[in-house]
């Protein structure tokens, strides 16, 4: 067994002047470091006063879901010799509120592969299969990561 260990530093960066003395008091910026990376500003999603312009928690996960199952495919991909050339997802992802806390439901995870080789199309719900299960990020999560692949031929117009 290989273990892996990832380290980052954050600092909230929203203090306005009193802190948190009350809840409209504060600012929900945050900043991400990690050596050798850019800077990500962070923030609370627009309904929980952060600011919309910064990345939150909630589109880094789904970020973090979607680019795992992308790179766990392209690595089937390779395994099973399809040559992919183009890949785009549109992951939704579905969150309760409950009281203070709450809880992603489900995520979607809507990739469009473009491969080379029209006989390679038929295989690729199979190979969809193997990477949600190499997955690192959706093997640690406790909610379905859900997938609705759409595999086109580069060259062939839909």
């Amino acid at each position: 067994m290989t273990q892996h260990t990832y380290e980052l530093e954050l600092s909230w960066t929203g203090n306005a002047g009193p802190g948190t003395t009350g809840y409209r008091d504060y600012r929900r910026d945050v900043l991400a470091r990690s050596v050798g990376r850019p800077d990500l500003e962070l923030s609370a999603d627009r309904p929980f006063r952060g600011d919309p312009s910064r990345w939150n928690p909630e589109l880094l996960l789904l970020a973090a879901l979607s680019q795992c199952h992308l790179l766990s495919l392209l690595h089937m991909a390779v395994m099973h010799g399809v040559t992919v050339t183009g890949y785009e997802d549109t992951p939704l992802g579905t969150m309760r509120q409950v009281g203070l806390g709450g809880h992603f439901e489900r995520v979607v995870l809507r990739p469009r592969v473009v491969v080379t080789d029209p006989e390679h199309v038929s295989l690729m719900p199979q190979l969809h299969q193997q990477a949600a299960e190499a997955c690192f990020i959706a093997a640690s999560v406790t909610f379905p990561v859900e997938h609705e692949p759409e595999t086109v031929v580069a060259g062939i117009r839909p």
